[in-house]
């Protein structure tokens, strides 16, 4: 049986490993665009604000080494460009100029996410990145010491351009943010969301929401994002940082459901509207744990958990997902923060009648040195008393400790329920009552 995919990151290469090793006598064959696979995507921030340490770092293995000691034939350089499900055969080209035909018995549509960028005029000009592939990170790190960068625009506020605020500012720039949403963070409680926004600028990053981009030009060394307003941001380096959006454009050309945010649509063993083709990483849609509904979601667990279980049913070992809960967690500059399950908007659309609490506590016990506040936001509904989400910022211990609400998500537990789990203590970890059993207990009074 002859095993493609279509993708070599988190879930494409998950898959091939975890199939060559349930049936190493499984033809598989990836198809990787780029010259890259399986690296840290995630990293990369990081990896950018420190000049000296090389890219290569985040690269965990090289496609050479899945060729010897597994035998997956991974071409880079190819890009699949067509599908036809009928004579199941893929189409492509490299970028040595020739051509491809592939036959294959089951497929996997790995393609992941591409970054948003929005056709304003002057978004391709030179100095203009984007930050998604590790190509585009080589490309940043080598423009920023070639051109001696000292002022950056980033448009867009969300994680990657938070990251990417301290990455640059970690290496001396000035850096300005601008997006036309008045919200920081629209999912986030304003409490919260208030805190990060004294971060950033506490560390010299100048905020500019609510101004929609007009254009950006290009004045001799500088590029000049154009404003509303007459607001004008000037910079060496432009970084577009709106967001991304799955890449499935394939998929739909081949006839296949799209769901969410034309997401590809898959089931709970991955599958596509067609039993021989799976979908999976951040092109494929995803059934959310609290809610029940499809919700498209981009995380590097659910990529490479969803990379092993295609690879489990390709090989006869029906394996199922149960969901996800959308839990994240980001950093910027000394802040943590963190996300599981749903918003009030979200509660409020998926059906339920949702309360919210947020509270501000101790991130160690009383009396012991170094603590500092950790806000909790938290959400229930009022009807059942099952706990439907929770955000929370902090300097320390909000990282690992939202993963405690995120299992009483998977457990569909009630607020009263998560109220009495016996969660650690000791003096310098946290307070005698959780944060997040503070908020939780001060939730139930409202429910």
């Amino acid at each position: 049986m002859h095993f493609v995919i279509i993708g070599g990151d988190a879930a494409g290469m998950s898959a091939a490993s975890r199939a060559k090793r349930l049936d190493p006598s499984l033809q598989v064959t990836v198809l990787e665009q780029s010259f890259d696979v399986s690296y840290s995507a995630c990293g990369m921030p990081y990896n950018i604000a420190d000049a000296d340490r090389s890219i290569e770092d985040l690269v965990v293995r090289k496609a050479e080494v899945f060729r010897q000691k597994q035998q997956i034939d991974v071409r880079l350089g190819h890009r699949a460009e067509a599908i036809d499900p009928v004579r199941r055969i893929v189409t492509g080209s490299s970028r040595q100029g020739t051509t491809f035909q592939l036959e294959y018995d089951r497929l996997l549509i790995a393609t992941g996410a591409r970054p948003i960028m929005p056709k304003i005029p002057g978004y391709n000009l030179e100095g203009v990145m984007c930050l998604k592939s590790l190509e585009e990170g080589r490309a940043i790190k080598e423009f920023l010491f070639q051109n001696k960068v000292r002022k950056t625009v980033i448009i867009g506020m969300g994680y990657i351009a938070m990251e990417m605020a301290e990455a640059l500012r970690n290496r001396n720039m000035e850096v300005a943010m601008v997006k036309p949403r008045p919200a920081l963070l629209p999912w986030m409680d304003p409490q919260l969301s208030n805190t990060i926004k004294e971060t950033l600028e506490s560390n010299q990053v100048k905020l500019y929401p609510g101004y929609t981009i007009e254009k950006i030009e290009k004045t001799g060394n500088f590029l000049r994002v154009l404003c509303q307003d007459e607001l004008c941001l000037e910079g060496e380096m432009v970084l577009m940082a709106i967001g991304v959006t799955p890449n499935s454009r394939i998929a739909s050309n081949a006839g296949l459901a799209l769901s969410v945010n034309k997401s590809i649509s898959v089931d709970k063993q991955l599958r596509t509207s067609d039993p021989q083709i799976f979908a999976a990483g951040d092109c494929a849609d995803a059934f959310h744990i609290v809610s029940g509904q499809k919700v498209w979601i981009p995380l590097a667990l659910r990529a490479n958990r969803a990379g092993w279980a295609v690879a489990d049913n390709v090989c006869g070992k029906s394996t199922k997902l149960h969901g996800v809960a959308g839990t994240a967690v980001f950093k910027v500059f000394d802040l943590q923060v963190a996300r599981t399950g749903l918003t009030r908007e979200q509660a409020r659309e998926a059906g339920f009648n949702p309360v919210t609490v947020t509270i501000s506590t101790r991130s160690r016990a009383h009396g012991h040195p170094g603590a500092n506040i950790i806000k909790v936001h938290m959400i229930g509904d009022s009807r059942t008393g099952r706990l439907l989400g929770a955000q929370m910022v902090g300097q320390e211990g909000v990282a690992h400790r939202i993963n405690a609400a995120a299992v009483a998500l998977h457990a569909s537990m009630s607020v009263a329920d998560f109220v009495q789990t016996d969660l650690a203590y000791a003096p310098p970890f946290g307070p005698v009552w959780d944060p997040l059993l503070t908020a939780a207990n001060q939730l139930l009074k409202k429910m």
